[in-house]
Formats: C-alpha cells, structure tokens, sequence
C-alpha cells in the first residue's frame, strides 16, 4: 500500500508504513491532517511539509527506504528514553500515555536540564534521587525520611493558610534540594495537552531531576489544587524510588492495591498519627480533615479507608457523594490572563530560571540563546528584566 504525495498535479508514491511510521510516533499523529491522510489515502506536499515540522521530522525521511525510516525512529525513541521510561505509571488509573503524547515536552525539559548542567558548576549530585529505593518497610519511616531530606514538616504544611501556598511551599523545598518542577501552561509549552489525560511524569537526571505536573481535569472530580498537591507528592515519591516514567492515577478510586508509592505520599500529606488523633469518619469530618491537611476530600477519603477508619463500603459512598457535589458546582473554566513572564516561571520552574538568570549575568549565556533555550523564544531580551522580578 502507498500514501500519494500531491505535487504540482502529480502523485508521487509513497510506502504507507513509511508515512505510519513517521508520524504515529511523533505529535504530528495528532493532527487532523494526518487523519485526514489515512482516509483518503493522499497528502498534499505542503501539508507533509506542515506535519513534518510539527513532528520534527525531516522530509527527505518520508521518501527513504522503510528499513532506515524504522532505524530513525528506533534511535530517536532511544534518546528520548534515556530520560523517561516507556511504560507508565498507574495507579488505580486504566490511562495510558503515549510516548508521541509528551515527547516534545519530554526533549525540551531535557534540553533543559542539560543546558542546567553545562552552565552551573555548583550542581551537586542529586540526594533525593533513589533515596528510598530500598524500602526501609515502614511506609511510615519512609515518608519521614524523605520529608526530611527536602526539609518539610507537617507543621510546615499545616501552617499554610491555603492550598495554594502548600502547593508552593513543596515546590520551593524540591527546588531547595535540585529537583526541578515545571507545571503545565497553555500555549507557553512546546506541545498542547488538551487531548490526553495524564498526571504529570518524572524526568531522569542525577543531579536535576524534573518533575512535570500536567494539571487540567483528570475527569475524578477533585478540586484542582488539592489534587496537584498530592500528585506533586506522589511523584516526589517515584523519583524518591528512582522511578521515571509519565504517571496516571485515579484520585477517587478506593482499591485496595494502590501500592507503596499511594501510601508514602499519603503518608507525607496526612501522617499516620496526626489523622488517628482526629478521627475523619463522617463526611462533614472528612472535608475537615483535608482542609486541615491541604488535600481534598477524596485522597482524605482514600487515605481513612487504608488506616482502617471506615470500610471500602463507606468510603466508596463518600467518593460517589463527593462526585455528585462537584459536579452540582458551578465550574467557572474562565481563566485570567497569565502574564508571559510568569508563564515562562510556571512552565520552566523558578529555580532554572534562577540559575539561568545568573548563567546570563556571567555572560555564560547570550540573551538570545537564553530566550530561545529557557524562555523557548516567549520573551525577548529586553524582556529578561520581567522575569527577574517574577523569580526574585
């Protein structure tokens, strides 16, 4: 079978498991373009020519013998996983990430961190990274020491007046320790996002690992904030594991197999003897007990049902009546304008930017190339001045 390349009025042929090839695994496969392609079995040139560079695909590939095309493919995928592991981590989550999902997030963090690690000679070699590896057996123990690798008290999290600041708070402390967080921002990143469901993912580095927070609507209706809270730790878990891999997770699920990374986390977020002192059985103590803690109300749930509080039975009809309130909320998707300088923040995280302004001020860096490689050319060079007030 072939794929006729319209050129000038002429069909020029080519093999269809070179264009399949190419494109299911690059985002091009997204596009309509593609699909429109496959069902009428012809592309115009200038639209291959469109896809291509949205693939990051060179077209001379699109007319080479299938067997290079497949070498190609296979050599990329082994770079991009250098960093990210292929399979993903779920928990209580059918979801699944596709690699061409994420792949130009996933080289840009990458680019990211290697840019980090030539123009910074103070990296260290990363502590948190395989911290837990070896599991000391206590999920307990385990969440402790890793809270006190990055410096973080429950009290600390307590303390904090909204979830938002908690949300900071954990980020400001991974970044204290060269774990780099970059979350999701519209238009402002390299790849869109709107069609796949996915958590975040933990980047490879033995210095500046990344974590990538996906945020946007996981469809189990959690408020957002708490969830990212708990997703951030969770994820702080696997690098803690040395895991790296795109992770899904169901926040409203109440199974029973979850795992040892759900139960560090939530040993993090809701400590074990804080939560049996008070006691969360009835809703009404439920939605306390996760305000208190800056989580929401189903990963409080989750978390009373694995200390034996309430039965699987109640807390499936805790989740099932917190599902039935979200969505008898009204849901205000309007989203304020969000300043270029603070995206770039946002999607780049505040500690490259940091460590990267200073590279720029030792001239290690020209403005130009810190615009395109850190701010992927959303701001320009007289901009800079913006984005040091936004990390400052």
């Amino acid at each position: 079978m072939t794929m006729d390349v319209m050129l000038n009025g002429a069909a020029v042929p080519i093999p269809i498991q070179v264009f399949t090839t190419l494109l299911n695994n690059s985002v091009a496969g997204t596009y309509k373009g593609y699909e429109h392609a496959m069902v009428t079995g012809r592309i115009n040139f200038t639209d291959l020519v469109d896809l291509a560079h949205k693939g990051e695909i060179p077209i001379p590939l699109f007319f080479a013998p299938l067997p290079l095309v497949q070498a190609q493919v296979e050599t990329k995928t082994n770079k991009l996983l250098a960093g990210i592991g292929k399979d993903t981590f779920s928990l209580g989550s059918r979801a699944k990430v596709e690699l061409r999902d994420v792949e130009l997030i996933v080289k840009d963090l990458i680019r990211k961190q290697q840019l980090l690690r030539k123009h910074d000679t103070t990296l260290t070699r990363n502590t948190i990274v395989g911290l837990l590896r070896k599991s000391s057996g206590s999920v307990d123990t385990d969440a402790a020491n890793l809270m006190s690798s990055i410096g973080l008290t429950h009290e600390m999290l307590r303390d904090c007046r909204r979830k938002t600041d908690a949300l900071a708070l954990i980020i400001e402390r991974l970044e204290a320790n060269q774990v780099l967080v970059s979350q999701s921002v519209q238009h402002y990143m390299p790849q869109r996002l709107s069609h796949v469901k996915f958590s975040g993912m933990t980047i490879r580095d033995s210095k500046v690992p990344f974590i990538f927070l996906a945020g946007g609507d996981h469809g189990d209706q959690q408020e957002p904030v708490g969830r990212t809270i708990f997703t951030l730790a969770l994820m702080t878990v696997l690098v803690a594991r040395k895991i790296f891999a795109p992770m899904t997770w169901d926040g409203g699920s109440a199974e029973t197999d979850l795992g040892i990374e759900y139960d560090i986390a939530g040993a993090m977020l809701m400590p074990r003897e804080q939560v049996m002192e008070m006691r969360p059985v009835s809703l009404e103590d439920i939605k306390h007990a996760s305000d208190e803690f800056k989580v929401t109300a189903s990963a409080m749930t989750v978390r009373a049902i694995r200390l034996g509080l309430i039965s699987q039975e109640t807390g499936a009809s805790h989740l099932n009546e917190l599902r039935t309130e979200y969505f008898s909320q009204p849901q205000n998707n309007a989203r304020s304008p969000i300043r270029p300088e603070n995206a770039v923040r946002k999607y780049g995280g505040r500690e490259l930017s940091r460590r990267m302004l200073r590279a720029l001020d030792s001239s290690s860096i020209s403005p130009g190339e810190f615009c395109r490689a850190v701010c992927l050319n959303h701001l320009r060079p007289n901009q800079i001045g913006d984005l040091r007030k936004a990390v400052a």
